[in-house]
């Protein structure tokens, strides 16, 4: 029986790696590591089926070591010391651990020493941030890469190479007359999309296979389990879950949120996304929400499953039943492209610090004024950089609280808060 489509097609080189270009350009940072020829430890972060793996094992090849692979999820401290005792006996291995994000801290630290004594080179890959999951010590050691998901143009390229290359595809006539479901429906994951094309492949009943959104639609609604069994479904569960409560529906996040604890997600994942919520979603509508949310990935951090599903669900509910708004999502990314589009602003002299004689001979803070000696604790000067006066990031939800900020905000500034 011939391997999986998408295990057929997976890259052997860089010339065939579709996607990463932020990475693999001419003058990137892993262009230059493979142009070395010695390749640092590396943790690859990003969403699943992008190709952390692939490129893992390309990279091995490329700077000629032994490539071993585990994977977190059924690899446990035996497993590691049988790897590193492996790469031991070898030179230049580079050791790729899959989901390291799933490693025990003790695994972790069992894994550091051969990676500080130069035993193996590790590449890791994760969906989390690694900040969160990866012991400082290796993450000290180790040069985090972001991989972005692929384009659309990117994924179209995909799905070319696998009818055009593929040695069981090529005979065949397939014909592409849209791409929006299936392109939709994998999400960005290329395995997905690979899977996704094999199945419409195999339950097409012409020998002129035409892939469109009908026929696709059709396949997921008559093939969802085949379609899932990979526990990707994961990712389609947890937007569920946010949207839920986004929309305000406490119902429907409760039963999202059991069926995360049902299938074992970590619960640390669930209040993590929930604290992320927090601010995105609710953010100054209600403050206390960030103070709730905060609470239980503390709480569940402690205590663990099964008595965290119960501290999981108070506070989802008490976030899906909260006042909305992401002004505060808004107003930093509105900021942020206004600080790219204009660049190094110079800060105004009277904000300026003044350490030494000759700054605040050149009126360094000279002009500042301290708005605890003002009437209401507020002075009208302007604290923006000059090209900026009156400019407005922030546009207020329609809500109690922020309209109580919006409102004060409006009275000592006259109108810059206006909107």
């Amino acid at each position: 029986m011939p391997a999986p489509l998408a295990e057929r097609m997976r890259p052997k080189t860089l010339e065939t790696y579709v996607g990463q270009k932020h990475l693999l350009g001419s003058d990137e940072v892993l262009t230059k590591v493979l142009e070395s020829g010695n390749c640092p430890s590396i943790i690859f972060w990003g969403p699943p089926g992008i190709g952390k793996t692939t490129l893992a094992r390309i990279i091995s090849k490329h700077v000629d070591s032994i490539f071993i692979q585990l994977s977190a999820i059924n690899s446990g401290v035996k497993d590691l010391r049988a790897a590193i005792a492996t790469a031991k006996k070898a030179h230049n291995t580079i050791l790729f651990i899959d989901e390291i994000h799933r490693f025990s801290k003790s695994q972790q630290d069992a894994l550091l020493g051969a990676v500080e004594n130069g035993t193996v080179t590790l590449i890791g890959a994760t969906t989390e941030n690694p900040s969160f999951e990866v012991i400082p010590a290796l993450l000290s050691r180790s040069q985090v890469l972001i991989l972005e998901p692929l384009s659309k143009d990117e994924l179209i390229q995909v799905l070319t190479q696998a009818v055009e290359q593929d040695i069981l595809l090529k005979e065949k006539n397939i014909t592409f007359k849209e791409y929006d479901a299936i392109l939709r429906f994998s999400g960005g994951d290329v395995r997905k999309l690979l899977n996704l094309l094999e199945l419409a492949i195999q339950t097409a009943k012409s020998e002129n296979i035409v892939i469109d959104n009908k026929s696709i639609e059709q396949i997921l609604k008559y093939n969802a389990s085949r379609y899932d069994k990979s526990g990707e479904q994961h990712y389609d569960i947890i937007s569920a879950f946010i949207k839920s409560m986004r929309g305000s529906d406490a119902n429907a996040s409760v039963y999202w949120l059991a069926r995360m604890i049902d299938g074992g997600e970590d619960p640390k994942f669930i209040a993590r996304r929930m604290l992320i919520f927090a601010s995105e979603d609710i953010g100054n509508a209600n403050p206390n929400a960030l103070l709730i949310a905060n609470a239980c990935f503390e709480a569940v951090t402690k205590i663990g499953y099964p008595e965290c599903r119960i501290i999981l669900s108070q506070a989802v509910i008490y976030l899906a039943a909260s006042e909305k708004s992401n002004s505060s999502y808004a107003a930093i990314d509105k900021a942020l492209a206004l600080v790219r589009k204009t660049k190094d602003l110079p800060v105004p002299l009277h904000l300026r610090n003044a350490p030494t004689k000759l700054m605040k001979e050149l009126n360094y803070g000279k002009d500042y004024q301290y708005s605890h000696n003002y009437e209401n604790h507020h002075s009208d000067q302007e604290f923006m950089p000059q090209q900026l006066t009156g400019q407005s990031l922030i546009d207020f939800g329609k809500n109690q609280r922020e309209s109580k900020m919006k409102q004060r905000l409006e009275v000592l500034w006259k109108s810059k808060y206006h909107n």
